[in-house]
């Protein structure tokens, strides 16, 4: 009888304390400190039993849903979009919360109860009347250049984007076209009394870094975002656009990237081009040219953006180094080319080439349809410890002249069969650029008609951009075996 009455007793605490609400409320939590920036991430939490909702709001600027959540035995499980799963259980009068990141890099921090006020976004400002802004003259051609996010994300500072433009010239990618070094989110202080945009400690001199990339012969990029803070939690450009682009210009800066971000939890959606209007209005009257790159996800901007001023925006969400998302976002731009081209570009996101998470001949594929598709060549790897593949990759002027054509056509897809498919750009000098892409899991030989790969007859001459050869035409039309994620990479004539 005592063993019964005992497992009920504790049967009943494991009942109650599944039952009971110590998981509800607003949580901030509390983790550490980059630059000189404090992070702000909460916790939104309402529990029911065993039922557990609400969302995560990271950095002040992205708020995201729970998924899968549960609660068991009083500890919460749930992850989010971004690849993390938490872990939540009662500490005293906080929470102990355990995130496990996609590459298993697992993290513990604290969660404190806070007011649900504190979670309050500022008051909204008002934007201007919508008007079409004239071109800048800036990206006639796809921009080329280099960007800290993909391989540094937080981690960037002044040491590594020197060193990445003195790579930049040493490799000879400047010479190739690669002239932009962009600076990323988290180099942003705060504002001083006056109000001014101020770097944190990672970057001490701004305006002197700005002057060692242009003795390079290089230009500078740096980024913002139009809500309160950037995607990464640091201070934004709300209600400061014609400060900091005057800001901006009087560091020498020569390229912005705004990412949307918080401003979500300020404005309203249908408010989108107004708000990306007015920092494009703001840096065409800084009196500096300044190429304006917008970030907003995939909320279907291409056919608008242009208008606030802007020269290349965001087609997807952000890319990642694997082969299931490169392919994903290189192969669904066909249906936007109409809305590419000199001066205003689409832009799929940022190159990985060289960061490890693909083969060679998946980042010959991913660079190569990236040319086709006359996208911006932003490199997004290391820099200064390039493999030869890499710089291999990266460096292809036969590749790069495709992409920089001045026609600015970008390829589209023409024929399909299984998992080949073709795609074709035309190029200014009449010629024609052609990729014979393998999206299947095995080596195919494949065998087209000149009519499937969009020529009328047999071409004069056919170059294997690749291999930097020519190859002889045959009336039947081409072959090849190519790998699997791989391309054949040719110009016709």
């Amino acid at each position: 009888m005592k063993n019964k009455l005992l497992l009920l007793s504790i049967l009943s605490l494991l009942f109650c304390r599944a039952d009971a609400a110590d998981l509800s409320g607003s949580w901030r939590l509390e983790f550490r400190r980059r630059g000189d920036v404090t992070l702000r991430t909460y916790l939104l939490l309402r529990q029911d039993g065993s039922q557990l909702e609400g969302k995560v709001i990271i950095n002040d600027a992205v708020d995201l849903p729970l998924r899968k959540p549960r609660v068991e035995g009083g500890e919460g499980f749930f992850s989010i979009d971004w690849n993390a799963a938490y872990h939540v259980r009662p500490a005293g009068e906080n929470l102990q919360v355990t995130i496990t990141y996609g590459n298993n890099r697992r993290e513990e921090v604290m969660a404190v109860r806070v007011p649900a006020a504190e979670l309050t976004p500022p008051a909204r400002l008002p934007v201007p009347a919508l008007v079409d802004l004239p071109s800048n003259g800036l990206a006639l051609t796809p921009p080329m250049g280099w960007n800290s996010w993909n391989h540094f994300a937080d981690r960037v500072d002044d040491a590594i984007v020197r060193e990445a433009a003195d790579a930049l010239v040493k490799s000879g990618l400047a010479a190739a076209g690669y002239v932009y070094i962009n600076i990323d989110d988290c180099w942003e202080g705060g504002r001083d009394a006056s109000g001014r945009l101020i770097p944190n400690a990672k970057f001490p001199d701004m305006k002197a870094l700005v002057d060692y990339v242009h003795a390079r012969g290089l230009k500078l990029g740096i980024y913002s975002s139009p809500g309160p803070v950037t995607c990464g939690g640091y201070v934004g450009s709300y209600g400061f656009e014609e400060q900091d682009a005057r800001t901006f210009a009087e560091w020498g800066i020569d390229f912005l990237k705004y990412d949307w971000c918080s401003a979500a939890r300020v404005y309203a959606r249908e408010e989108i081009r107004a708000v990306f209007q007015k920092m494009g209005a703001a840096l065409q009257k800084s009196g500096r040219p300044i190429m304006y790159s917008l970030s907003a996800g995939t909320k279907n901007i291409w056919g608008w953006a242009a208008k606030t001023g802007a020269n290349l925006w965001r087609t997807t969400d952000d890319i990642q180094d694997n082969w299931k998302t490169v392919s994903a976002i290189g192969f669904s731009q066909s249906e936007l080319a109409p809305y590419s081209g000199p001066g205003h570009w689409n832009d799929p996101d940022m190159l990985e080439v060289g960061n490890g998470g693909m083969t060679t001949t998946e980042y010959r594929t991913h660079f190569s349809l990236w040319c086709l598709l006359s996208a911006p060549l932003i490199a997004g790897n290391d820099l200064r410890a390039m493999s030869a593949d890499t710089l291999e990759i990266l460096s292809n002027h036969e590749a790069i002249a495709i992409d920089q054509d001045v026609l600015g056509r970008p390829a589209q897809r023409i024929f399909s069969r299984g998992e080949i498919e073709v795609w074709l750009k035309l190029l200014a000098n009449g010629d024609k650029a052609v990729g014979v892409f393998n999206r299947g899991e095995a080596a195919q030989t494949v065998a087209l008609t000149w009519t499937e790969l969009g020529l009328a007859g047999t071409p004069q001459s056919l170059r294997d951009l690749w291999l930097h050869a020519d190859l002889v035409p045959k009336p039947e039309g081409f072959s090849a075996t190519i790998s699997s994620h791989g391309v054949a990479f040719l110009r016709v004539h």
